[in-house]
């Protein structure tokens, strides 16, 4: 076994944490394939990636809950089963409806991977050093969905769209056989929660009604947005609209990818120096700087690959910065539920995205002024959401996270 504190059982929670870009960046270069191959539209085909984030949203709130009570080690193993063998059933999908269907059965084992990888970091780690975990960790992530986009194009070139998801089956295998083998478990029995409705809505009333939680929330959920409606429209905007080869559409990706490992690195390194709350003020200015050029550009009918990729870039920056503060921000006063305030944190995230995505997919005109706007206004409300709800909270919000806990 593993020791909780070890780099190895980080690396491994964040190996986790990446079967949810994972199952949506490897197949974005097959998107238009699949939509040819199973006899559909566009709109259909991006209905899977919306799909998957509502099934991802809808699971959070019920393993989140199920974790704080039986742990989060067979919580874990029970949907990464589910991830695994809904994968098979995308692979040998033949026809769109049973695709949708693996699509919300893949999320709804997949969610168990972020959720209660979060979680964990927040047993092990406690309230302050979380930030810094999550930060590093979602650096060392950011490999996944760099490479992710370029093997789905290399998979689909030479085997075919299937083969995508038999390499995520085979992923979730590996990981499986590691966390039953070899990962402990984070949360201490005398820190187990009930499961009765009563208890669990009880805490879910209860973050709703602080402040700070949904202000990291929304602020986090617009940025997510921004970075789902570019994963929802790019393949059909860069492939199809602007002529990029799937190839190079991976290589644009890196560049996407890079920006958001920057974010992350400077988010982890100043996280002491600046304060969680001075990072994420940086992180939504540099969103809404990026989200709004690429609206611009559009709106002024600037259609080419560096009008797409060179303000997403930026914003991705933005979204690294903010993004481990936010999760950090939510969950820091909660350690009782952290189980609960992961899981609606995750809801409220993935649902709003899910809703962005699908407006992107049935509003698409056929260039990138959907896409663009949907990102502009993400990256401004991610901003107003600081402004109005977090920035004058931030006082009581950071002192909390000066309390030291025991047991950790």
């Amino acid at each position: 076994m593993l020791k909780l504190t070890s780099p190895t059982t980080v690396a491994v929670l964040a190996a986790l944490t990446a079967l949810g870009p994972l199952a949506t960046d490897m197949y974005l270069p097959a998107m238009p394939a699949m939509a040819e191959a199973l006899n559909t539209g566009p709109d259909q085909v991006q209905l899977t990636l919306s799909l998957y984030m509502a099934g991802f949203a809808m699971a959070q709130l019920l393993c989140g809950p199920l974790s704080d009570r039986f742990g989060r080690k067979p919580i874990m193993v029970g949907g990464i089963t589910l991830f695994l063998l809904a994968s098979l059933l995308c692979a040998f999908a033949p026809s769109i409806e049973v695709l949708l269907i693996g699509r919300f059965l893949q999320a709804f084992g997949g969610a168990a991977g972020p959720v209660l990888g979060r979680a964990a970091v927040r047993d092990i780690y406690g309230p302050l050093e979380a930030g810094r975990i999550l930060s590093y960790m979602a650096s060392a992530m950011a490999l996944a969905p760099a490479l992710a986009p370029l093997v789905g194009a290399g998979l689909l070139v030479f085997f075919g769209w299937e083969s995508v998801f038999v390499v995520l089956a085979l992923y979730a295998g590996v990981m499986l056989l590691i966390l039953s083998l070899a990962l402990p478990e984070s949360l201490p029995l005398e820190h187990r929660q009930s499961i009765h409705p009563g208890a669990i809505l009880s805490n879910f009333r209860m973050l709703l009604t602080q402040r700070a939680f949904i202000g990291y929330t929304l602020t986090n959920a617009a940025a997510f947005s921004g970075l789902f409606a570019y994963l929802s429209g790019s393949s059909f905007v860069l492939i199809e609209f602007l002529g990029v080869a799937p190839f190079h559409y991976g290589l644009f990706f890196i560049l996407i990818v890079a920006g958001f490992f920057t974010g992350t690195l400077l988010s982890g390194r100043y996280s002491h120096r600046l304060g969680r709350d001075r990072l994420i003020q940086r992180g939504t200015l540099l969103c809404a700087l990026g989200g709004g050029s690429m609206a611009a550009l559009a709106i002024a009918g600037v259609f080419a690959p560096w009008a797409v990729v060179g303000p997403h870039v930026i914003f991705m920056i933005g979204v690294g910065i903010l993004m481990p503060q936010t999760m950090a921000g939510a969950l820091s006063p909660n350690p009782h539920c952290a189980g609960a305030a992961s899981s609606l944190f995750g809801f409220l995230q993935m649902s709003i995205a899910a809703v962005v995505g699908g407006v992107v997919g049935q509003l698409h005109d056929g260039t990138s002024l959907t896409m663009a706007l949907a990102i502009g206004a993400s990256g401004l409300l991610a901003l107003v959401s600081y402004l109005s709800l977090v920035r004058h909270h931030a006082a009581p919000a950071q002192a909390v996270d000066s309390k030291p806990e025991s047991g950790h």
